[in-house]
């Protein structure tokens, strides 16, 4: 009886000391930091324009203020060749994006929850200050171009540096345009023909979005709408994966957590 109770406690320590030499994450079955690490991070996505925005001419023609001058609220945004909206495919690799995002800890938010028929909207001020209402690191705008057919490639778009609007902001979107822009020329996704003489990256103060933004953000044109090699990759899952992944490394490179 003594040996049985003596062999007991032998296994019970053994086993208490095997759990003990393990990280309370792993013993847990609790992700790792490694895995997570986006956790306690805030990011704001953009999914540009809304499919329903034709029919609501009112509403997005009317003006808001876009950072110092006035801009219609929205507008419809172009489509490819075939009919494609810019607005869906803003939205699906927006979606896939956020995924991403999610499954590497960061909470996410974004300026619009649905692409419908039935729905306008929002206007480029409530999307610029969004961001910062909602305690985001940075945010980033999901577009597609329209442009000649003969013209092709993805650019990144940061806010000129205007007082007071983006005194702050500008230096830092430059930065996460210039990450983004990384990325994706690192991915394959071929720098625009069109804008930015080849560096991809351009800087405006026309922009809504980019001047009511009180944190970082940049807004991606993926390509043009219009060609049919960027038509292409945006349309299909596996070129759309390709944007995604390439957004979500941009974003942690720009954080610091790659």
């Amino acid at each position: 009886m003594i040996n049985a109770a003596v062999g007991a406690l032998i296994a019970i320590t053994l086993a208490m000391g095997s759990s003990a030499g393990m990280p309370s994450s792993a013993a847990s079955g609790a992700p790792n930091e490694s895995a997570r690490p986006l956790a306690g991070l805030t990011i704001a996505i953009d999914p540009g324009h809304q499919l329903g925005n034709a029919r609501f001419p009112r509403q997005i023609n009317q003006l808001v203020d876009a950072g110092g001058f006035k801009k219609a609220c929205n507008t419809t945004g172009t489509a490819t060749n075939a009919g494609v909206p810019e607005a869906t495919v803003a939205w699906q690799v927006s979606r896939a994006v956020r995924a991403r995002l999610v499954r590497m800890g960061a909470k996410v938010v974004m300026t619009r929850n649905a692409n419908s028929r039935n729905l306008w909207g929002p206007c480029v001020d409530k999307r610029g200050t969004f961001p910062g209402q909602h305690g985001a690191a940075l945010m980033v705008s999901i577009h597609a171009d329209g442009s000649s057919a003969r013209n092709r490639g993805f650019h990144v778009i940061a806010p000129q540096k205007r007082a007071p609007w983006t005194t702050t902001t500008a230096k830092p979107s430059l930065r996460l345009a210039t990450q983004l822009r990384d990325a994706l020329t690192s991915a394959g996704v071929p720098r625009s023909t069109y804008v930015g003489s080849g560096t991809a990256l351009s800087v405006r103060s026309d922009l809504g979005t980019l001047n009511r933004s009180v944190v970082p953000v940049s807004m991606i044109e993926l390509g043009n709408m219009r060609n049919a090699s960027d038509a292409a990759k945006m349309t299909t899952r596996r070129g759309r994966a390709q944007y995604a992944d390439a957004i979500v490394a941009g974003v942690r490179s720009y954080l610091g957590r790659s």
